[in-house]
């Protein structure tokens, strides 16, 4: 993303300005974005990793202006720790997501929590925070994470769609905080939606929402068609082998979230009467 270089921010339109972290990966795209809405006063959304380079880039782009609320749509360590610090910074309330903790045995689905997260305010769907010409509403979007939430700006039809809508890449949907069911359910609800365009937690903004999120939509329900066909006849196969032929050519480092996603598929259609469970491997219900 040249054009939109690290630490400097940039105005998107008259109410909104993003900040791009250093954080870049496979799983980041060029980093997390932080928006600063407002002009008088203002709020910040997904402060991000705690990083002092970005953090001196959000002070720079709020200035003197007062801070009313850092939002948080959701709980990963590219997301919400550098509410904390900011929050001493500017005396703001975190508000949003809820707070979310789980251990078990599966360190691969909790390593990217921000076990430390503590909201001073949970935002139910629904509700608001507001400053001088804006005010920003809480959608509650759940699968990418149980507590996932998108932030629409009213005045102006923007929606802040964080980790669940991308222009980059789908999202990651793991198991046992990612549900597959429920992240249909938040792609169906934002259909039902007019939202003029969407600024994400990575990537470019969308500018035809829906358009991309009737093409998700369609992409999840080809992938559950993938798995349908592949245990289709009796077949009894384990995940790494679905993933394989599902996902022809993925680099190495992708394939453990690509299963994970696979995984969730699989326990939605196993709550749906579609497949069951055969030791460590996995067979149509038909």
């Amino acid at each position: 993303m040249a054009e939109h270089p690290t630490g400097i921010p940039i105005l998107l339109e008259p109410l909104v300005t993003r900040v791009l972290a250093p954080n870049p990966s496979p799983f980041t795209f060029t980093g997390t974005q932080s928006y600063v809405v407002g002009e008088r006063d203002v709020a910040i959304i997904d402060p991000g990793p705690d990083s002092r380079e970005h953090l001196a880039a959000l002070s720079r782009a709020i200035g003197d202006r007062p801070v009313r609320a850092i939002l948080i749509t959701h709980h990963h360590r590219d997301h919400s720790p550098a509410s904390r610090p900011l929050a001493r910074m500017t005396g703001a309330p975190i508000v949003g997501a809820a707070p979310f903790a789980v251990d078990h045995a599966d360190g691969r689905a909790d390593a990217a929590f921000d076990r430390d997260y503590a909201p001073d305010q949970v935002l139910a769907d629904g509700e608001s925070v507001a400053g001088e010409g804006w005010t920003l509403t809480a959608v509650a979007t759940p699968g990418h994470t149980s507590n996932h939430l998108a932030f629409a700006l009213a005045e102006t039809g923007v929606l802040f769609s964080g980790d669940h809508v991308m222009g980059w890449s789908t999202s990651i949907v793991s198991p046992p905080d990612g549900d597959m069911a429920a992240y249909m359910a938040s792609l169906d609800k934002l259909m039902g939606r007019d939202d003029r365009v969407y600024y994400p937690g990575h990537g470019e903004a969308v500018d035809n929402p829906q358009r991309l999120v009737r093409g998700m939509l369609g992409h999840r329900k080809q992938r559950e068609g993938q798995i349908l066909r592949l245990l289709a006849g009796g077949d009894i196969l384990p995940i790494g082998a679905m993933t394989a032929q599902m996902y022809g050519g993925l680099a190495p480092g992708l394939i453990p979230a690509a299963e994970r996603s696979v995984l969730a598929h699989l326990y939605d259609l196993r709550t749906r009467g579609l497949v069951r469970e055969e030791g460590a491997a996995w067979t149509s219900a038909a």
